[in-house]
């Protein structure tokens, strides 16, 4: 990976300062067919690392699964906490 030199940090400092009206976006198209867009994309949550104790036959199943079997554990839970939260007022 690069570093950024000084001369290089200054400027991004310095165009982080303008004001969004001071920002010349004349030559980039707008936007406007958002339907190939993904939500959450690049959204990492913040892992935390715990011991948990599963069935054998659980874990034997999300592993036989193939990939990334702690992931889609977490999937499986995120799903069941998502559908179990009281509607927002």
């Amino acid at each position: 990976m690069n570093k950024v030199t000084e001369t290089e940090r200054q400027e991004i400092d310095r165009l982080a300062a303008l004001p969004d009206d001071a920002i010349d976006t004349s030559d980039i198209p707008e936007i406007t067919d958002w339907s190939g867009a993904e939500r959450g994309r690049f959204y990492r949550p913040v892992k935390q690392q715990v011991t948990l104790r599963i069935d054998a036959d659980i874990l034997a199943w999300f592993r036989a699964q193939g990939g990334k079997y702690q992931s889609q554990i977490n999937s499986v839970l995120r799903e069941y906490v998502d559908s179990h939260r009281p509607a927002s007022r």
